[in-house]
Protein backbone atom coordinates (compact mmCIF):
# COMPACT_ATOMS: atom_id res chain seq x y z
CA UNK A 1 0.00 0.00 0.00
CA UNK A 2 1.31 3.43 -1.00
CA UNK A 3 0.73 5.33 2.23
CA UNK A 4 2.09 8.62 0.83
CA UNK A 5 0.49 8.61 -2.61
CA UNK A 6 -0.22 12.16 -3.77
CA UNK A 7 2.21 13.74 -1.30
CA UNK A 8 5.32 15.80 -2.04
CA UNK A 9 7.97 16.19 0.63
CA UNK A 10 11.15 18.09 1.38
CA UNK A 11 13.62 16.17 3.53
CA UNK A 12 16.54 18.25 4.80
CA UNK A 13 19.80 16.46 5.45
CA UNK A 14 18.36 13.92 3.04
CA UNK A 15 21.59 12.71 1.47
CA UNK A 16 22.74 10.46 4.31
CA UNK A 17 21.89 8.87 7.64
CA UNK A 18 18.33 9.22 8.94
CA UNK A 19 17.53 11.66 6.14
CA UNK A 20 18.50 9.20 3.43
CA UNK A 21 16.51 6.43 5.13
CA UNK A 22 13.50 8.75 5.24
CA UNK A 23 13.83 9.66 1.57
CA UNK A 24 14.01 6.01 0.55
CA UNK A 25 11.02 5.03 2.69
CA UNK A 26 8.91 7.96 1.49
CA UNK A 27 9.60 7.07 -2.14
CA UNK A 28 8.77 3.42 -1.45
CA UNK A 29 5.38 4.57 -0.15
CA UNK A 30 4.55 6.75 -3.13
CA UNK A 31 5.80 10.24 -2.24
CA UNK A 32 7.71 12.61 -4.48
CA UNK A 33 10.70 13.99 -2.61
CA UNK A 34 13.14 16.89 -2.71
CA UNK A 35 16.44 15.81 -1.18
CA UNK A 36 17.79 18.99 0.42
CA UNK A 37 21.40 18.82 1.60
CA UNK A 38 24.75 20.61 1.54
CA UNK A 39 26.42 17.43 0.25
CA UNK A 40 25.86 17.84 -3.47
CA UNK A 41 27.69 14.68 -4.53
CA UNK A 42 25.78 12.29 -2.27
CA UNK A 43 22.47 14.06 -2.79
CA UNK A 44 22.72 13.99 -6.57
CA UNK A 45 23.78 10.34 -6.55
CA UNK A 46 20.78 9.38 -4.41
CA UNK A 47 18.40 11.35 -6.61
CA UNK A 48 19.79 9.67 -9.72
CA UNK A 49 19.39 6.25 -8.12
CA UNK A 50 15.77 6.80 -7.06
CA UNK A 51 14.59 8.23 -10.38
CA UNK A 52 12.19 10.89 -11.60
CA UNK A 53 10.06 11.08 -8.45
CA UNK A 54 13.08 12.55 -6.61
CA UNK A 55 15.09 15.69 -7.18
CA UNK A 56 18.09 17.18 -5.40
CA UNK A 57 18.35 20.75 -4.16
CA UNK A 58 21.49 22.20 -2.58
CA UNK A 59 20.42 23.40 0.84
CA UNK A 60 22.06 25.25 3.70
CA UNK A 61 19.08 25.33 6.05
CA UNK A 62 20.27 28.58 7.62
CA UNK A 63 19.97 30.40 4.26
CA UNK A 64 16.57 31.84 3.39
CA UNK A 65 17.27 31.80 -0.34
CA UNK A 66 17.95 28.06 -0.19
CA UNK A 67 14.55 27.49 1.40
CA UNK A 68 12.88 29.54 -1.34
CA UNK A 69 14.58 27.40 -3.98
CA UNK A 70 13.68 24.12 -2.27
CA UNK A 71 9.99 25.04 -1.94
CA UNK A 72 9.90 26.07 -5.60
CA UNK A 73 11.49 22.74 -6.52
CA UNK A 74 8.93 20.81 -4.48
CA UNK A 75 6.09 22.63 -6.20
CA UNK A 76 7.35 21.45 -9.59
CA UNK A 77 6.87 17.86 -8.42
CA UNK A 78 3.35 18.23 -7.01
CA UNK A 79 1.40 19.65 -4.10
CA UNK A 80 3.94 20.37 -1.38
CA UNK A 81 2.47 19.03 1.86
CA UNK A 82 5.20 17.28 3.91
CA UNK A 83 8.36 18.74 5.45
CA UNK A 84 10.92 16.76 7.43
CA UNK A 85 13.30 19.14 9.22
CA UNK A 86 16.07 16.60 9.71
CA UNK A 87 19.32 18.48 8.99
CA UNK A 88 21.50 18.96 12.05
CA UNK A 89 25.07 19.27 13.24
CA UNK A 90 26.60 18.04 16.49
CA UNK A 91 29.30 19.83 18.47
CA UNK A 92 30.55 17.90 21.49
CA UNK A 93 32.46 20.22 23.80
CA UNK A 94 32.31 21.56 27.31
CA UNK A 95 30.67 24.95 27.74
CA UNK A 96 34.07 26.33 28.74
CA UNK A 97 35.65 25.15 25.49
CA UNK A 98 32.80 26.10 23.15
CA UNK A 99 33.34 29.39 21.36
CA UNK A 100 30.47 31.76 20.64
CA UNK A 101 30.94 31.10 16.93
CA UNK A 102 30.73 27.32 17.40
CA UNK A 103 27.65 27.62 19.59
CA UNK A 104 25.87 29.90 17.14
CA UNK A 105 26.61 27.65 14.16
CA UNK A 106 24.84 24.77 15.91
CA UNK A 107 21.90 27.09 16.70
CA UNK A 108 21.80 28.38 13.11
CA UNK A 109 21.52 24.91 11.60
CA UNK A 110 19.51 22.99 14.17
CA UNK A 111 17.19 25.70 15.52
CA UNK A 112 17.05 28.55 13.01
CA UNK A 113 17.00 26.07 10.13
CA UNK A 114 13.93 24.39 11.59
CA UNK A 115 12.23 27.74 12.13
CA UNK A 116 12.90 28.83 8.55
CA UNK A 117 11.66 25.51 7.23
CA UNK A 118 8.38 25.81 9.13
CA UNK A 119 7.90 29.40 8.02
CA UNK A 120 8.58 28.62 4.37
CA UNK A 121 6.05 25.76 4.40
CA UNK A 122 3.11 27.68 5.83
CA UNK A 123 1.71 29.37 2.73
CA UNK A 124 2.06 26.37 0.37
CA UNK A 125 0.50 24.05 2.95
CA UNK A 126 -2.29 26.51 3.73
CA UNK A 127 -3.05 26.63 0.01
CA UNK A 128 -3.08 22.83 -0.08
CA UNK A 129 -5.42 22.74 2.92
CA UNK A 130 -3.33 20.06 4.60
CA UNK A 131 0.24 19.51 5.67
CA UNK A 132 2.55 17.66 8.01
CA UNK A 133 5.72 19.20 9.41
CA UNK A 134 8.04 16.76 11.17
CA UNK A 135 10.85 18.28 13.21
CA UNK A 136 13.63 15.87 14.10
CA UNK A 137 14.78 16.76 17.60
CA UNK A 138 16.59 14.23 19.82
CA UNK A 139 16.49 12.48 23.17
CA UNK A 140 18.77 15.39 24.04
CA UNK A 141 15.74 17.59 23.56
CA UNK A 142 14.13 15.68 26.44
CA UNK A 143 17.15 15.35 28.73
CA UNK A 144 20.82 16.21 28.25
CA UNK A 145 24.41 15.16 28.86
CA UNK A 146 27.68 16.88 29.67
CA UNK A 147 29.40 18.22 26.58
CA UNK A 148 26.18 18.85 24.67
CA UNK A 149 25.44 22.45 25.66
CA UNK A 150 24.97 23.76 22.13
CA UNK A 151 23.34 20.65 20.66
CA UNK A 152 20.94 20.04 23.54
CA UNK A 153 19.95 23.73 23.66
CA UNK A 154 19.04 23.61 19.98
CA UNK A 155 17.07 20.38 20.29
CA UNK A 156 15.07 21.60 23.29
CA UNK A 157 14.28 24.71 21.24
CA UNK A 158 13.02 22.57 18.35
CA UNK A 159 10.67 20.84 20.78
CA UNK A 160 9.23 24.15 22.00
CA UNK A 161 8.99 25.59 18.50
CA UNK A 162 7.09 22.49 17.42
CA UNK A 163 4.41 23.09 20.03
CA UNK A 164 4.05 26.77 19.21
CA UNK A 165 3.75 26.05 15.49
CA UNK A 166 1.22 23.28 16.13
CA UNK A 167 -1.01 25.71 18.04
CA UNK A 168 -0.80 28.33 15.31
CA UNK A 169 -1.16 26.08 12.28
CA UNK A 170 -3.67 23.41 13.27
CA UNK A 171 -6.54 25.66 12.18
CA UNK A 172 -5.20 25.44 8.61
CA UNK A 173 -4.97 21.65 8.55
CA UNK A 174 -1.21 21.69 9.17
CA UNK A 175 0.10 19.30 11.82
CA UNK A 176 3.49 19.83 13.48
CA UNK A 177 5.20 17.13 15.55
CA UNK A 178 8.69 16.37 16.80
CA UNK A 179 10.61 13.10 16.56
CA UNK A 180 13.18 12.27 19.23
CA UNK A 181 15.73 9.66 18.16
CA UNK A 182 18.07 8.07 20.67
CA UNK A 183 21.44 6.71 19.63
CA UNK A 184 21.26 5.89 15.91
CA UNK A 185 24.02 4.21 13.93
CA UNK A 186 24.89 7.05 11.55
CA UNK A 187 28.06 9.00 10.88
CA UNK A 188 26.95 11.70 13.32
CA UNK A 189 25.95 9.01 15.81
CA UNK A 190 29.42 7.50 15.90
CA UNK A 191 29.45 5.03 12.99
CA UNK A 192 32.54 6.75 11.58
CA UNK A 193 34.40 6.25 14.87
CA UNK A 194 33.50 2.81 16.19
CA UNK A 195 31.78 -0.44 15.24
CA UNK A 196 28.15 -1.23 15.87
CA UNK A 197 29.14 -4.28 17.91
CA UNK A 198 31.41 -2.22 20.16
CA UNK A 199 28.62 0.28 20.78
CA UNK A 200 26.22 -2.50 21.69
CA UNK A 201 28.66 -4.11 24.14
CA UNK A 202 29.57 -0.85 25.84
CA UNK A 203 27.34 2.21 25.75
CA UNK A 204 24.03 0.49 24.95
CA UNK A 205 24.46 -2.67 27.03
CA UNK A 206 22.20 -1.44 29.86
CA UNK A 207 19.53 0.19 27.72
CA UNK A 208 16.07 -1.44 27.74
CA UNK A 209 16.67 -2.40 24.10
CA UNK A 210 20.40 -3.12 24.41
CA UNK A 211 21.62 -1.97 21.00
CA UNK A 212 22.11 1.13 18.92
CA UNK A 213 19.18 2.10 16.69
CA UNK A 214 19.08 2.03 12.90
CA UNK A 215 18.17 4.99 10.65
CA UNK A 216 15.17 3.17 9.24
CA UNK A 217 13.69 2.81 12.72
CA UNK A 218 13.40 6.58 12.93
CA UNK A 219 12.29 6.92 9.31
CA UNK A 220 9.25 4.75 10.03
CA UNK A 221 8.14 7.20 12.75
CA UNK A 222 8.37 10.06 10.24
CA UNK A 223 6.47 7.95 7.72
CA UNK A 224 3.56 7.56 10.13
CA UNK A 225 3.50 11.29 10.89
CA UNK A 226 3.54 12.13 7.18
CA UNK A 227 0.52 9.93 6.46
CA UNK A 228 -3.14 10.74 6.97
CA UNK A 229 -3.09 7.99 9.61
CA UNK A 230 -1.68 10.60 12.01
CA UNK A 231 -4.46 13.08 11.27
CA UNK A 232 -5.23 13.80 14.96
CA UNK A 233 -1.63 14.05 16.16
CA UNK A 234 -0.05 17.47 16.51
CA UNK A 235 2.24 19.28 18.94
CA UNK A 236 3.50 15.96 20.27
CA UNK A 237 6.81 14.19 20.86
CA UNK A 238 7.37 10.81 19.22
CA UNK A 239 10.32 9.01 20.77
CA UNK A 240 12.43 6.30 19.08
CA UNK A 241 15.20 5.72 21.60
CA UNK A 242 15.20 2.05 22.57
CA UNK A 243 13.81 3.05 25.96
CA UNK A 244 16.69 5.37 26.86
CA UNK A 245 14.43 8.04 28.38
CA UNK A 246 12.53 5.41 30.38
CA UNK A 247 15.74 4.55 32.22
CA UNK A 248 18.67 2.16 32.20
CA UNK A 249 18.83 -1.33 33.67
CA UNK A 250 20.67 -1.43 36.98
CA UNK A 251 22.35 -4.81 37.57
CA UNK A 252 21.88 -4.38 41.33
CA UNK A 253 18.10 -4.22 40.99
CA UNK A 254 15.74 -7.21 40.63
CA UNK A 255 14.83 -8.32 37.09
CA UNK A 256 17.77 -6.49 35.52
Amino acid sequence: MKRLAGKTAIVTGGASGMGEATVRLFVEHGAKVVIADVNDQRGQALAQELGEVVTFQHMDVSKEEDWTAAVAQAQTLGTYNVLVNNAAILKMSSITNTSTEEYMRVIEVNQLGTFMGIRSAIEPMKAAGVGSIINVSSVDGLHSSAGLGAYSSSKWAVRGLTKSAAIELGQYGIRVNSVHPGGIYTEMGGASRTSEDHMNRTFYAKHPIPRVGQPNEVAYVSLFLATDEASYSTGSEFVADGGWIAGLRNPEMPCS
